[in-house]
């Protein structure tokens, strides 16, 4: 398979080849985010409807900016793998690619004829990850599984709010987008067995759920060695004593975090109350942990004396560590995210320039490219399919059996 993707002769993926099957977010954007160092990514989408985010908005002139964010860099080819000749051209894809990724519910792949059994047999070398709610085993394998189910069952939403009120969910599908990362992760790493020490292809099972409980940092320790259940604490957090979401002069809300003892006497010394770091109820983390409520008020009480302007030169001034809480429309007039370059540019063909997140870590010799459009429904069929050597009367039958969809070249009348 030649590879035509403009961006691939940049990032350190270029070569890699990955198959995405997936809809939504989890699998989808694990793919993204190889796709943004410069791997091919072909995504699979059912001829009519395509992934079901192209549907869910916001809309600008028609079209899903959450899919035109997540599906960037990507290729759209359209298959029905019901029927045969779909799985067939599916086949010859993964002959030639390095992996495969899918978030169906277990069991679909298999019914389809596409289990990883079924893959390995025209290319052992192929890494299929299979993302679902609750895995590939165990008694709730067959449950359907979305973020905030997930987010349910890893045990983050039952610590996550404040005691007297129901928990509440982050403001973004943070299983999923978890989720992504670990996808992305394993794929690497089976890639690197693979290629590095002369091994094979696999099967990658991840749960959205597990993603979820392994960054529930000490609740099972803590629970198996001391009994402790962690309930919901709001804004407190056992790592920072004073910390909290103070509100400043001018309306704002400012979060500081004090982490350990010498941070704590520099805050005392920038709020001209140096006596505080030697007190016998707050001169040791533990101490202030234990009376946090209390040292919380005093921070809070002096924070509400000042600008966030004057605040920050203070707080710079010695070194402390805090942030604005920052709306959107503040991230995108913040002079740090423009100097990292954290907010690119795409160019999309209907609706022009479209800002969102950049591409992320920054690598020295093998910088990504620039960022690509997502693809309208379709747009790589011929591309793709003509590369298996597909002929353009064998793609207007598979299009009048409605296998595929065939959409005018980017271009063309």
């Amino acid at each position: 398979m030649n590879d035509s993707n403009p961006n691939s002769a940049c990032g350190p993926l270029h070569g890699l080849k990955i198959l995405d099957l997936g809809t939504m977010i989890a699998g989808p954007v694990a793919c993204t985010l190889l796709a943004d160092f410069g791997a091919e990514v072909i995504k699979v989408e059912e001829p009519q409807a395509g992934d079901p985010m192209r549907h869910i908005g916001p809309f600008d002139e028609g079209e899903s900016l959450w899919w035109n964010v997540e599906a960037r860099n990507k290729k759209s080819l359209t298959l029905d793998l019901k029927q045969p000749a779909g799985r067939a051209l599916l086949l010859q894809l993964v002959a030639q690619a390095d992996g495969v990724v899918e978030n169906f519910r277990p069991g679909a792949m298999a019914r389809l004829g596409l289990a990883y059994e079924d893959l390995k047999q025209v290319n052992p070398r192929i890494v299929l990850l299979s993302i679902s709610g609750f895995g590939q085993t165990g008694p709730y394998a067959e449950r359907a599984g979305y973020d905030r189910v997930a987010q349910a069952f890893g045990g983050l939403l039952h610590i996550s709010g404040f005691p007297d009120r129901p928990p509440v969910r982050p403001g973004v599908s943070i299983a999923d987008y978890q989720t992504a990362l670990f996808g992305a992760l394993s794929l690497m790493m089976a890639f690197h067995y693979r290629d590095a020490h002369g091994g094979i292809g696999q099967h990658i099972d991840l749960a959205l759920y597990e993603s979820v409980y392994r960054f529930t940092d000490v609740l099972t320790t803590a629970y198996d060695r001391l009994g402790l259940i962690r309930q919901r604490e709001g804004n407190q957090g056992r790592a920072a004593a004073p910390g909290d979401h103070f509100s400043t002069r001018d309306g704002r809300y400012i979060v500081l975090t004090i982490s350990h003892d010498a941070m704590f006497r520099k805050l005392c010394e920038a709020m001209g109350k140096p006596e505080l770091a030697n007190s016998d109820r707050y001169a040791t983390h533990e101490m202030r942990w234990r009376n946090l409520d209390e040292i919380n008020r005093v921070v809070a009480d002096w924070i509400l004396s000042h600008d966030v302007d004057a605040l920050s030169r203070t707080l710079d001034a010695f070194g402390l560590a805090y942030s604005l809480a920052l709306s959107i429309d503040a991230i995108c007039a913040d002079p740090h995210y423009a100097a990292r370059d954290n907010i690119q540019t795409v160019e999309h063909p209907s609706l022009g320039s479209l800002r969102m997140q950049g591409v992320g870590p920054k690598f020295s010799a093998t910088p990504a490219g620039a960022l690509r459009a997502a693809p309208r429904l379709g747009e790589h069929n011929r591309d793709v399919l003509q590369r298996l050597g597909v002929d353009e009367a064998t793609l207007a039958l598979l299009a009048r059996d409605g296998v595929i969809s065939l959409v005018p070249a980017a271009g063309d009348a």
